[in-house]
């Protein structure tokens, strides 16, 4: 049993897609239904656009999506017994691979995320930073002493904790760990605090846009961030990806669950990161990306 899994937001690069639209009809054909359904010439910005370019929320978000899915398709997959699964915007491009979503809905649900998140982070000004060398346990008692908003926001691997919050709990944050031996503590160069309380104007944004959706029942479970655990049901997948904004990706717990279900080799399509993390648990664990 395969795992096939999606990055999230910072898996972009320059000239993303270029190349695979070249040479792959199916790809040329996805990428243009994507200029169509957006209104605008993402591909350019993708194959032409600069690194300042593609970090623009509205764009990184629909880009990653748009590239992963291609890579997923350009390979000729085919599920059976595999399982799927998406690190936080990669949850949405899983349930598009399964068959749970199609992919305009798929698509235009990627793009009004990137829309609310980024309206959020202007209206709620807030940051992450990532905490290395720590016990998962050790970051939250840390995080839940300081009076100021800072939470765990992603559990990456073991020894990596992602926190957000407020650039006053933040900061505090970070000095606690840095005290308490963090071998290292830094603040990431990102525009808000994703997967706090701070996304919670941008988690009823999307809620709405999430209710407007058919969702279907997906052709092999996904795994979700919020519980870490598979699901089909559609309603169930519904209320769990409408939570996720202001909850934690439980990545770490994610890959546990995989292997405890089975998966033996996991897939990566778009990106080398998500493979670097399970490498983190077992460097010997079978991986491949396409």
């Amino acid at each position: 049993m395969k795992s096939y899994v999606f990055p999230g937001q910072g898996a972009q690069f320059e000239g993303m897609g270029k190349e695979l639209y070249a040479e792959n009809n199916l790809v040329k054909s996805l990428f243009d239904q994507a200029n169509e359904i957006l209104g605008f010439e993402i591909t350019k910005v993708m194959f032409e656009g600069s690194a300042d370019d593609l970090k623009q929320t509205k764009i990184t978000q629909p880009a990653v999506f748009l590239y992963a899915l291609a890579k997923f398709k350009a390979a000729n997959v085919t599920l059976g017994t595999d399982v799927v699964g998406g690190h936080s915007l990669g949850e949405i491009t899983a349930l598009v691979a399964a068959g749970a979503l199609d992919f305009e809905d798929g698509l235009k649900l990627v793009s009004e995320r990137a829309l609310a998140m980024q309206d959020a982070c202007e209206a709620n000004p807030g940051t992450m930073a990532a905490i290395l060398g720590m016990e998962d346990a050790d970051v939250e008692k840390i995080t839940n002493d300081i009076d100021a908003l800072v939470v765990p926001a992603n559990y990456n691997t073991m020894g990596q904790l992602v926190i957000s919050g407020s650039h006053e709990g933040i900061e505090e944050a970070v000095a606690k760990c840095t005290e308490a031996g963090a071998r290292r503590a830094l603040v990431l160069p990102v525009g808000g605090a994703f997967h706090s309380a701070l996304m919670q104007p941008a988690q009823e944004r999307l809620s709405n846009a999430i209710d407007s959706i058919n969702f279907k029942e997906p052709r092999v479970p996904v795994f979700q961030n919020v519980d870490a655990k598979p699901h089909t049901d559609p309603e169930e997948i519904k209320q769990l990806l409408n939570a996720q904004l202001t909850s934690p990706v439980r990545w770490t717990q994610t890959m546990q669950n995989m292997i405890s279900h089975g998966v033996k080799e996991q897939v990566e399509a778009g990106g080398r990161v998500l493979t670097g993390f399970i490498k983190k648990i077992d460097r010997k664990f079978p991986t491949e990306t396409i």
